[in-house]
């Protein structure tokens, strides 16, 4: 496939080696998704595990009226419903396009595939879920033990480049605040 997919894999999965890289990714197929088109509705099947390769895609939940962003994955991170691809359960999250994305993905049988020829994936695998589950932890204790706007400071300089490609009541929602919170803290972090 290409290089940059395969360095997407080292990263998130850690140390394989080359001719394991070229056979992971081999099953990986590259596909673009148009602005405002879905890569997984609510409710459905969600049976692929992607990384962007370019563009932005909004994870997010509708509870009634309200829209709840849960992430917003840009190059070099993955996207999946992680439930559901692992439990067959039916998709928590709608994941949109923002801009039109080209995406690398996996469908599960093809990754469920992966253990047949690469005897070490299972630890591979228990590794890569173990760095998810961290990034989650960090973003529960974020929520926790950070105010709003020290959440926004540090979103803001890990992120800046969603700033200008994201609609802000996006940002807010996924970082916990209502919109008006987020302009207020915005205004004054700018001041």
């Amino acid at each position: 496939m290409n290089n940059e997919l395969e360095q997407y894999i080292k990263l998130h999965f850690g140390v394989i080696d080359a001719n394991e890289l070229k056979t992971i990714s081999s099953l990986f197929e590259l596909i673009t998704i148009k602005k405002g088109d879905y890569f997984i509705k609510h409710g459905k099947r969600a049976d692929k595990l992607s990384f962007v390769k370019d563009g932005l895609l909004r994870i997010f939940a509708q509870t009634g009226k309200q829209e709840i962003t849960q992430w917003i994955s840009s190059k070099g991170y993955f996207v999946a419903d992680i439930s559901g691809f692992v439990f067959d359960n039916p998709s928590r999250w709608n994941i949109q396009a923002l801009v039109d994305t080209q995406i690398y993905t996996i469908s599960k049988d093809k990754y469920n595939s992966i253990g047949d020829f690469i005897p070490k994936w299972n630890k591979v695998e228990k590794l890569f879920i173990v760095r998810c589950f961290t990034i989650m932890e960090d973003r529960i204790f974020s929520h926790l033990s950070m105010t709003a706007q020290e959440r926004y400071i540090l979103f803001f300089e890990n992120n800046k480049e969603l700033f200008n490609h994201v609609p802000l009541q996006y940002i807010a929602s996924m970082l916990g605040m209502t919109p008006e919170t987020f302009s207020r803290i915005r205004k004054k972090t700018l001041l």
